[in-house]
């Protein structure tokens, strides 16, 4: 096995980890060239799964205000600018789409009168 997949499989085994790139002390690639240099049995990594309960009660705050903060980002005005545009482009697809379809039914669709089996091409 890799050096990457025992990464992988130690990252799996402690989930803890995530709350660090959440709240963006850490990357995955800190994460890995702590794990490359050390192993997963040193003391580097108690800082890290030791402070589980800490970290879980902490992270939900900052979750939310992380969702309070992309909330406050969007710009309501420019959204409904957006909604507009296609609204009015919908309803231009929309009136070429009817236009399109009543001239389709003025249009001929064959010979008004049979033609004899002899003829061919405006003989």
């Amino acid at each position: 096995m890799s050096k990457k997949d025992e990464f992988k499989k130690f990252a799996s085994t402690h989930p803890e980890l995530i709350n660090f790139i959440n709240d963006g002390s850490m990357t995955w690639q800190k994460f890995y060239e702590i794990y490359d240099i050390y192993g997963d049995d040193n003391r580097s990594w108690s800082k890290f799964i030791n402070n589980t309960s800490n970290t879980e009660n902490i992270n939900i705050p900052k979750k939310l205000s992380g969702v309070g903060k992309i909330l406050g980002n969007i710009d309501m005005n420019s959204i409904q600018e957006h909604i507009n545009t296609a609204q009015k482009a919908l309803g231009v697809i929309q009136e070429l789409t009817l236009k399109n379809s009543s001239d389709v039914s003025n249009v001929a669709k064959g010979p008004t009168s049979t033609r004899p089996i002899n003829k061919f091409f405006e003989d």
